[in-house]
């Protein structure tokens, strides 16, 4: 439990924005980011540095599990201390695979696996919807693909992301 507010009683009182982090290289299974991710890194390049370290100190084939708000829910909107959208097309930037198919396809993606030497493959993603949406997509009155289209068209129907990110290392 890291936090950099004293006032949260974490275990480590700790500014993840400042690097290194205090955890020896290739030793972290797993990393829960729970509201957090979305909170650091205004400045890309503390975003990329955020980034390395975590790839540092993680393990191979260990597991980072982000929540975050969903970039068009007032949740994220209404909060000054949120500095950075959270997505899973975001996440897919840092993967070495996607970066390759992306560079042989001769798409304008940013290579950011390459650039910053990680490797994090999304091995989950999902978008928890807020209500109505949501109690209207378990009951079949909505259908995925209209969720999906009313997400990209209005605010306040994607609450949250959950992605979990898995670490490749050789």
């Amino acid at each position: 439990n890291v936090d950099s507010a004293p006032a949260c009683k974490p275990d480590l009182v700790f500014d993840l924005e400042n690097t290194p982090w205090p955890w020896k290289s290739n030793t972290i299974t797993e990393v829960v980011m729970f509201h957090a991710l979305e909170h650091m890194g205004a400045d890309v390049n503390v975003f990329f540095k955020l980034m390395q370290e975590l790839y540092r100190i993680c393990d191979a084939d260990a597991v980072i599990k982000l929540t975050v708000p969903h970039p068009r829910h007032d949740n994220f909107i209404g909060d000054p201390t949120h500095v950075r959208a959270i997505t899973p097309q975001l996440m897919s930037l840092f993967s070495r695979a996607n970066c390759d198919l992306w560079k042989a396809q001769g798409a304008s993606n940013t290579p950011l696996a390459h650039y910053l030497n990680v490797n994090f493959e999304t091995s989950h993603a999902e978008v928890k919807l807020d209500e109505p949406y949501a109690s209207a997509l378990d009951s079949g009155q909505l259908q995925p693909n209209d969720a999906g289209a009313m997400m990209r068209e209005r605010n306040n129907v994607g609450l949250e992301y959950i992605i979990h990110l898995k670490v490749v290392k050789p």
